[in-house]
């Protein structure tokens, strides 16, 4: 009888087991929408919500979530590609509202995203922060560890005025997750990956409002935002009303 329970709980032990791994079963996930594809414990749930850029404008937002035992995993997208209609409608003073503005808030949404979300978060330790490319698309890397212990590595990338964020958080002890942040692709309108033959940088929208920004026809050079205005006040960085 004895003998009959350890084999009974044995089983009982295996089927948990194998219905744990058959709930985190990696796939391939592929998303039309965002066109992108990339490796994942299963089907995400996904969140829509907005995005708030450098220079204050909105843009919708979607994050897509997994989970896998104690590790988390997400790739958010920030759709730019309506950033000169969204930031022209918006109130900025004299000194923010030239149209060169709209696109600068293009080119530095992956550095803005690195701070904001990870290199300014409270109590996190950056151990790695550096250039990185996929697939010949180039964007930035970083590795925090937080508050927690836990490590969360992140990956940033501009494609086609699209911003992806990934994100996966995993145990103190556990491995790199190098199957979700290094499978990574990008999509065409059809769902096929895109190819690239050198570095991919992205290419800022054609202005569709009259006015042409930073080195698209402006008269002299544009506008640095970062030099000093108003008597000697900085510009975005230093806390400048936009």
């Amino acid at each position: 009888m004895h003998r009959f329970r350890l084999v009974a709980a044995a089983c009982v032990l295996l089927m948990a087991q194998a219905a744990f791994a058959q709930q985190n079963e990696w796939i391939e996930y592929k998303n039309l929408e965002d066109r992108f594809a990339i490796n994942t414990p299963g089907q995400p749930t996904v969140e829509k919500t907005m995005w708030t850029s450098e220079y204050d404008s909105k843009f919708p937002e979607v994050i897509y979530r997994w989970t896998d035992g104690p590790n988390r995993y997400s790739v958010s997208v920030v759709d730019y590609s309506d950033s000169e209609a969204i930031y022209t409608a918006n109130h900025h003073t004299d000194d923010f509202s030239a149209p060169a503005y709209w696109q600068i808030d293009i080119l530095g949404s992956i550095q803005w995203a690195a701070s904001q979300l990870y290199r300014l978060k409270p109590g996190v330790k950056v151990t790695f922060d550096n250039f990185h490319y996929i697939n010949l698309v180039t964007g930035q890397q970083l590795t925090v560890i937080n508050p927690d212990m836990t490590r969360t590595y992140v990956a940033i990338y501009l494609h086609e005025n699209r911003l992806y964020i990934l994100d996966a958080t995993v145990a103190r002890n556990a491995p790199a997750p190098i199957a979700f942040q290094q499978s990574l692709e990008f999509l065409d309108a059809e769902g096929k990956s895109v190819r690239y033959r050198t570095y991919y940088f992205d290419k800022l929208p054609e202005p569709k409002l009259g006015r042409r920004g930073a080195g698209q026809g402006t008269q002299g050079p544009p506008p640095d935002p970062g030099a000093p205005v108003n008597g000697g006040q900085g510009g975005r960085g230093a806390g400048a009303p936009r």
